[in-house]
């Protein structure tokens, strides 16, 4: 094979698993899977587990579990599969409706925004209403917007909305479809966590072609927004009793004009992050040494953050039983908890690069030593 020949199969080699990484994100991203309505992602997850695992498993609030490996310390990777959203609350007689959110919601994010929501007779598109800004009460010059969000599904009144097959409790979703920007940035809905999602894919097939140390138990878990608890991650854990937990997460990058400089410390397409301190967290100092180690002999950049409002699964995995050892790595993200967020592809690439070489390391030896806290 001439070196020109071989330097074209590379190319197209790299473009087929662009195009099918580039896929498997705006999929993720576009699904519909509000906290507990997580149905089409967990289909989509299960769908991808299944080529490459030993076993796919369901707990009893439907998160999936897919396993590689029959032998050697228990490893727990988590990814949530939900993502922000609301439920219908209430129909009112002029044919609005009031909601129920869904997770921490970005007040200023939500009038004027496009959603979906899935009835008994399919999805019905609708809009958060907001005052026109020519009667809109004022203040200081600016208009004032009420705090109550009204969802117009265009029904004149209840019986129009009950036309339509809507009623109290049905998931409403944001719309936001998956955009490629310059540099190879990815705009899309639902970041947080589907690109989590999608790193945990990644790492199942490339370690299925790869020997590894240990057993993989990859958790792809429910209602992780706007839970105190981490509830797909709590009942998770609990079945999976893992040695070491990974949580799989979205970074807070702070490189927007005019923000706190201390507020988060990452920057998108400046690679993945380890956190190092949240509010329902603080990581294993072994397993953060670990990955440090990792990285550098990869050449894989890593960023460290400090999010004392943050809280990931990370914060469940860590308190099962008697203890678990947790890290948890990020992908940077701009913009979570809105409508549209933008990640790096490059910042996407490393984390899988990163979470596969450690996950390599994670041998009976260095777990035993990560998990010894004898003096």
């Amino acid at each position: 094979m001439t070196r020109r020949l071989a330097l074209l199969v590379l190319l197209s080699l790299a473009a087929q698993a662009q195009d099918r990484v580039t896929e498997l994100l705006k999929d993720l991203s576009e699904a519909p899977g509000v906290p507990g309505y997580e149905d089409p992602v967990r289909k989509l997850m299960t769908e991808r587990m299944r080529p490459w695992a030993d076993s796919v498993s369901y707990d009893g609030l439907g998160s999936v579990v897919a396993v590689q490996g029959k032998s050697g310390p228990r490893i727990m990777v988590d990814a949530h599969m939900d993502e922000l959203g609301g439920m219908v609350r209430h129909i009112r007689p002029d044919g609005y409706l009031t909601l129920q959110m869904l997770g921490y919601w970005l007040d200023a994010a939500l009038p004027d925004q496009r959603w979906v929501v899935i009835g008994s007779k399919g999805s019905v598109p609708g809009i958060t209403a907001l005052w026109d800004a020519y009667i809109a009460p004022h203040a200081e010059g600016r208009p004032v917007q009420p705090r109550q969000l009204f969802v117009d599904v265009g029904a004149r009144n209840a019986a129009d909305v009950e036309a339509l097959g809507i009623s109290p409790g049905d998931p409403v979703v944001p719309v936001s479809s998956f955009t490629i920007l310059a540099n190879q940035r990815y705009l899309g809905k639902a970041w947080d966590d589907r690109v989590g999602c999608a790193v945990m894919l990644e790492a199942m097939r490339r370690l299925a072609h790869e020997s590894h140390p240990n057993q993989i138990f990859y958790a792809a878990t429910v209602e992780e927004e706007g839970s105190i608890e981490m509830r797909g991650a709590q009942t998770s854990a609990r079945s999976i009793e893992p040695d070491i937990g990974i949580a799989l997460e979205v970074g807070i990058p702070n490189d927007l004009p005019g923000t706190d400089p201390d507020a988060s410390q990452e920057t998108l397409g400046a690679g993945p992050a380890i956190m190092l301190y949240s509010f329902s967290e603080l990581p294993n100092r072994k397993l953060v040494d670990l990955e440090k180690q990792v990285a550098q002999q990869i050449h894989v950049p890593l960023q460290f953050d400090f999010v004392p409002g943050f809280g990931d699964d990370a914060g469940a995995i860590k308190l099962n039983k008697t203890g678990v050892p947790v890290t948890t790595l990020l992908v940077p993200a701009r913009y979570t908890h809105t409508h549209n967020g933008i990640i790096d592809r490059t910042d996407f690439d490393r984390t899988v690069e990163l979470l596969v070489e450690l996950l390599k390391k994670l041998d009976a030896s260095t777990v035993d030593r990560v998990r010894n806290f004898q003096p």
